[in-house]
C-alpha cells in the first residue's frame, strides 16, 4: 500500500510546506516543547485535588456524584449532556457501581499523561489518552478548559514525532520502533 494520496488525475497530494515542517522538523520540537509540558501541567494540576481525595481514590463518590447530576434531564433548560447515548452510557456506568473504580482510573490517569507528557515520553500515546479524557469530558457537559486542552493534544498527536524530540521520545523511539514498522524496514 502506497503513503501516497493521489487524485483521479494521478496528481499527488500534499501537505502545506509549514505543516510538513512543524509535524516533522526538529528544529519545531521546542514550540512542542513549550505546549507538552504546558498540558502536561494541566493534567498534574488536576489531578493533585484527585489523588489526595478518598472520594475520588477510596470510594469514588466524587465521580458518582459528577455522574449523577449530569444525567438528569431538568424539566426547564437543557440538560448537561446533549447526546441521549452517552447519557444511557453515564447511567449504566452509575448502575453497574463503576464509579468505585473508574475514579482511580480517572485521578491517576490524569497524573500518568501529565508525568509522560513533561518528561516527552510516549507522548502521542499520552496525548491521544489526554485527548480522549477531554472529549469524553466535553460529552458530560464540561466545557471549562477542555476544549482548549483538547485541540493543544491533537496536535501533539499529529506531530508525534517531533513533539517528544527534546524529551524521552529522542530516546526512546529510536530504541522501540513503532508497532506499525516491520523489523525488516529498519
Amino acid at each position: 500500500m502506497s503513503d501516497k494520496v493521489t487524485t483521479y488525475k494521478g496528481e499527488l497530494i500534499q501537505d502545506p510546506p509549514i505543516v510538513q515542517s512543524l509535524m516533522n522538523d526538529p528544529k519545531y520540537a521546542w514550540l512542542w516543547l513549550v505546549l507538552r509540558v504546558w498540558l502536561g501541567y494541566q493534567w498534574i494540576n488536576s489531578s493533585l485535588s484527585k489523588v489526595g481525595n478518598p472520594a475520588w481514590v477510596q470510594t469514588g463518590e466524587a465521580l458518582q456524584g459528577f455522574w449523577a447530576r449530569i444525567v438528569v434531564i431538568p424539566e426547564e433548560g437543557r440538560p448537561a449532556i446533549s447526546f441521549d447515548w452517552y447519557r444511557s452510557f453515564i447511567q449504566f456506568m452509575l448502575d453497574i457501581e463503576a464509579y468505585t473504580w473508574f475514579a482511580k482510573l480517572v485521578a491517576y490517569g490524569e497524573v500518568l499523561i501529565g508525568i509522560a507528557l513533561i518528561i516527552g515520553a510516549f507522548t502521542g500515546i499520552a496525548a491521544f489518552f489526554g485527548a480522549f479524557m477531554n472529549w469524553n469530558f466535553m460529552l458530560a457537559g464540561s466545557a471549562s478548559t477542555n476544549p482548549v486542552l483538547f485541540v493543544v493534544a491533537l496536535g501533539l498527536i499529529m506531530a508525534w514525532k517531533i513533539a517528544g524530540y527534546l524529551g524521552a521520545d529522542r530516546f526512546l523511539l529510536p530504541r522501540l520502533g513503532t508497532p506499525w514498522r516491520s523489523k525488516s524496514a529498519s
